[in-house]
């Protein structure tokens, strides 16, 4: 008998840090890792079940360097950088298709003087809680996370912009 086909869902993150004179300090992609509770978001939301994980809200960013994981400490931020909170991009999120992958992609871009920091940014996280809040968020409010293959400090006329997919396809 063989095996059914599965389902697999893959986050990538590109990252585009330019200083105020337009040099480019960052333009990276890198892997993220859906959470647990970004699991539950997909598959309630898509059955219809009648309490799902709230919709996601915006993206936050951190300084911390513990590892990411399915659950626990490394599902959320591990240390939050203030001001940081930010709803998504006006037109997003989207949805495509870029044969034969569904791919879903949020936007948030961190224009010059928000969340500036000598510290470098180390970590990124897709939530699902109210943005507008000044804190982190929990593992329970977080649906995926991703560590900076080049962290930076992001200076006062700096712009970050961080363009998470998700792509579905049978493997």
């Amino acid at each position: 008998m063989s095996q059914p086909e599965l389902t697999v869902v893959k986050g990538l993150v590109h990252v585009r840090l330019v200083a105020a004179d337009g040099t480019v300090k960052i333009d990276e992609e890198t892997s993220n890792l859906i959470t647990q509770i970004g699991d539950q978001y997909l598959m309630e939301r898509a059955a219809g079940i009648s309490s799902p994980p709230a919709q996601a809200t915006g993206m936050r960013l951190g300084t911390g360097t513990t590892a990411t994981a399915k659950t626990g400490g490394g599902a959320a931020l591990t240390t939050y950088l203030s001001g940081s909170g930010k709803a998504f991009d006006a037109t997003y999120p989207t949805s495509s298709l870029s044969a034969p992958n569904r791919v879903i992609t949020w936007q948030t871009t961190w224009g010059a003087g928000v969340a500036t920091t000598a510290s470098n940014i180390t970590e990124a996280v897709i939530v699902n809680d109210t943005i507008a809040t000044d804190a982190t968020s929990p593992a329970a409010n977080t649906l995926a996370r991703v560590l900076l293959a080049s962290p930076a400090p992001k200076a006062a006329g700096d712009t970050l912009t961080i363009t998470w997919t998700w792509s579905m396809s049978g493997t």
